[in-house]
């Protein structure tokens, strides 16, 4: 159906006469008896009948009407469900435990009245899709992977430097370390079992290994972190690396440490990507919060890839 037909009869059947209908709806007499007529032709019935008071709906009119207004209420939703600001704002964090996750939890505290929808796609690829697409608002990436470049319109705003923590059992060498350089790391075993092909987090702790030495591990099946921590915690070769902004819980006989990695300090850059033509007034929000309460970068000398986006004050990467 013509919904504009729709809506014109639904107008007569409310106010009763053709005239009314036509000056609610800010259109001319002739026009609202066209629509009428035309949606009338389509049905193969009678809807209304004109009196010299206005106009009457038969019995098929009156058969139609409750329908006529489900149909422009589902219009109505549908129009809102995608109108800028009447729609949650739909961002991917890649984990809802990882540090992404912990930034938008903090700007949901501060903005309340802004509904969100959470998503957690896997990789970046799928997640910059998601963006380019329309599927999500933004994403928080790591940016760019080797060999990628963003898509036009798609614009990325560096929001954090997470510092990485070497994560060590009670038995290991540098459990007791106050801190431990990435040079230090050489022919140690970084356990990382999550750590897919194909993923930015991949690249980066590849550049890592390329850099500093350490035989990073992605054997074994990924039972999860809980899984990871336990056999971290029993084991005097193994490691893994942690953010103290990443919330984790593990029991206290595990006895695990969380050992800071200074001279350079490794850092994971999130940033958040979005369409440059996404208007919904929620983006904006959000990115002026990201703006305002960005974390300060640790003190010292930095590492990152070679490949990451950097802004101002970053030092760079040794192996740029």
């Amino acid at each position: 159906m013509d919904l504009k037909a729709v809506r014109a009869f639904v107008a007569i059947a409310d106010s009763g006469q053709f005239q009314k209908a036509a000056v609610d709806l800010g259109l001319t007499q002739q026009a609202v008896s066209k629509r009428i007529a035309a949606l009338e032709k389509d049905l193969g019935v009678r809807l209304l009948v004109r009196t010299p008071r206005g106009a009457d709906l038969t019995i098929d009119g009156q058969a139609l009407l409750p329908h006529a207004r489900v149909l422009l209420g589902a219009e109505e939703r549908a129009v809102a469900a995608v109108r800028p600001g009447d729609r949650a704002l739909r961002v991917d964090v890649v984990g809802r435990r990882a540090a992404p996750g912990g930034l938008v939890r903090d700007f949901h505290r501060a903005h309340p009245e802004i509904p969100l929808d959470v998503v957690t796609l896997f990789d970046g690829d799928t997640a910059v899709a998601a963006v380019r697409d329309g599927a999500v608002d933004a994403t928080f990436r790591a940016v760019t992977l080797p060999g990628h470049r963003l898509p036009d319109g798609i614009a990325a705003l560096p929001v954090l430097d997470e510092a990485l923590r070497l994560c060590v059992g009670p038995g290991h060498v540098f459990a007791r370390a106050a801190s431990v350089t990435p040079a230090q790391l050489a022919g140690h075993r970084i356990w990382m079992p999550g750590n897919v092909p194909g993923t930015e987090w991949h690249a980066y702790y590849e550049d890592f290994a390329a850099a500093f030495g350490p035989a990073v591990d992605t054997i074994g099946p990924n039972f999860g972190l809980e899984a990871l921590l336990d056999t971290i915690a029993g084991s005097p070769d193994l490691a893994t690396f942690l953010s103290e902004r990443t919330p984790h819980v593990w029991p206290a006989g595990h006895d695990l440490r969380l050992v800071p990695l200074r001279d350079p300090t490794p850092v994971y850059p999130h940033s958040l990507l979005w369409r440059t033509d996404n208007a919904h007034p929620g983006l904006t929000a959000l990115r002026e919060h990201l703006v305002a309460t960005r974390p300060r970068p640790p003190e010292g000398e930095l590492w990152l890839p070679s490949w990451a986006k950097r802004t101002p004050g970053r030092s760079a990467s040794p192996a740029a």
